[in-house]
């Protein structure tokens, strides 16, 4: 049981450390809508979105008044839609990108998420007509969400789709180079990609889920950092371990709000509840970024050395009192290091403590990847999909999810600023260091095998 210091602490906590649920998003299945007609296949997308998520954004807000906890995202994620699209070709799946678009509006979620494809061990012909659609599909949408899984432990890494990504990414940062690459802000590349994720650009619903299902994710960078800050000010003596157990219990109460609020919002849609998303998810606002986070436990700045085993102390932490609050945990459920997102993190890019290199070492033991990482515009297919694989090697070796979201800024190199506006933010455009000598290896194509499991070192 909470004791009353606990109770004053989460009070506070709503009160003025940016204690959030991030995003609730309501998983809606698109099976029983699969037509090889566009038109029929659209017209059922439409409407079945628009009847389960009609009183969600509504619902959420009046759940939030009620508890005073502001619900900041309320999204949809569908079905992968190479899968249940998988009769169509690319200028059909286009349309499907529209009509979901058009049926998020409608709803008034501000991110729909599913244009989709699961392609780790190799390709349909339904995932190779979305794959090439996915430039199209973001630049003519305002709200879709596109994500591609290429590799897996238990599969390895299709290098083909590896490369694929690369053109793909290249393809959409041009289609939107009038909003420095915004498109690539919303398409994500991934290992072992988990089918309950409520954070975008990965959310989706994967093959053995509900009909439909509420995730949510919480937030809580800014309690986090707040809570370490006071610990530290009460007892200057903190060992690493102390502070350890301070982020546990930080967790365990965040976890607690977002069940809470997923429930509540999940019993008056009348829609089953499926499980709380335990990553900690910055904004570009001050106060609540994971980077505050590094300098509250003794680093200058997130990318300097020690960085890496700092992370890896605050996942294991946020997990340990996550999984005590929650006996349904799932999506990510890590620390979020996205570069444009968070301000602290940005500035470091900035400022150079935080290289391309430190941020793929802290990927290691983070659960989501390469985030919001805005390149030079002239990087090349091939470079953008070596740093890619370098991402995906790291996820299938070590059992675990890993992603990325580059983005090549068009017509800006190295030093400039991207701007992405709202949640997205703003980043620094960091170096690729030796990143046109990658090009013969990629070229190889085929499928790095998967790891064997049994012999870890």
């Amino acid at each position: 049981m909470l004791s009353d210091r606990e109770i004053l602490s989460t009070l506070e906590m709503l009160r003025s450390e940016h204690l959030d649920v991030r995003t609730v998003t309501l998983g809606v299945s698109l099976f029983d809508c699969a037509d090889p007609d566009v038109h029929a296949f659209c017209d059922k997308v439409r409407q079945k979105i628009v009847r389960l998520a009609q009183n969600l954004v509504s619902v959420c807000d009046d759940v939030g008044d009620k508890y005073g906890i502001p619900v900041v995202n309320k999204r949809v994620a569908v079905s992968p839609i190479a899968v249940v699209g998988a009769s169509l070709g690319r200028e059909d799946l286009v349309k499907v990108a529209q009509t979901l678009d058009e049926a998020a509006r409608t709803v008034r979620v501000d991110f729909i998420g599913g244009f989709s494809a699961l392609v780790e061990k190799g390709f349909t012909n339904g995932d190779v007509s979305l794959i090439d659609a996915i430039p199209e599909a973001l630049a003519q949408t305002e709200r879709v969400c596109a994500s591609v899984n290429v590799a897996a432990t238990k599969a390895g890494i299709n290098m083909d789709a590896v490369y694929m990504m690369g053109h793909v990414i290249k393809r959409t940062a041009e289609a939107t180079a009038h909003a420095d690459g915004i498109g690539c802000a919303k398409l994500c590349v991934f290992a072992n990609i988990p089918p309950d994720i409520p954070f975008m650009a990965g959310a989706y619903l994967g093959i053995g889920e509900p009909e439909c299902v509420i995730n949510v994710g919480v937030s809580g960078p800014g309690v986090v950092r707040k809570a370490i800050d006071r610990a530290r000010r009460a007892n200057p003596g903190l060992d690493l371990g102390q502070l350890a157990e301070v982020i546990k219990r930080t967790a365990f109460k965040v976890t607690s709000v977002g069940e809470l609020i997923g429930r509540e919002v999940a019993r008056k849609l009348g829609i089953p509840f499926g499980v709380v998303d335990l990553s900690l998810a910055p904004t570009p606002n001050v106060g609540d970024s994971v980077g505050e986070i590094f300098q509250s436990l003794g680093l200058k700045s997130i990318g300097v050395p020690g960085s890496t085993a700092v992370l890896a102390m605050l996942n294991d932490a946020v997990k340990k009192g996550g999984a005590f609050a929650s006996s349904y945990v799932g999506g990510l459920s890590g620390a979020f290091i996205p570069v444009s997102e968070d301000l602290n993190i940005s500035e470091a890019a900035r400022k150079g403590h935080l290289s391309l290199e430190k941020l793929e070492a802290m990927t290691s033991v983070c659960s989501v990847g390469l985030d919001m990482v805005a390149l030079p515009g002239d990087t090349s297919a091939e470079t953008l999909a070596a740093i890619i694989a370098d991402e995906m090697a790291i996820g299938v070796i070590n059992r675990k999810t890993t992603a990325t979201r580059l983005i090549p800024v068009p017509g800006k190199k190295a030093g400039e600023k991207a701007f992405f506006g709202g949640l997205l933010g703003e980043a620094t455009i960091i170096p690729v260091p030796n990143g046109e000598l990658s090009s013969e290896f990629i070229r190889l194509g085929g499928r790095i095998p998967a790891p064997v499991q049994s012999l870890n070192n």
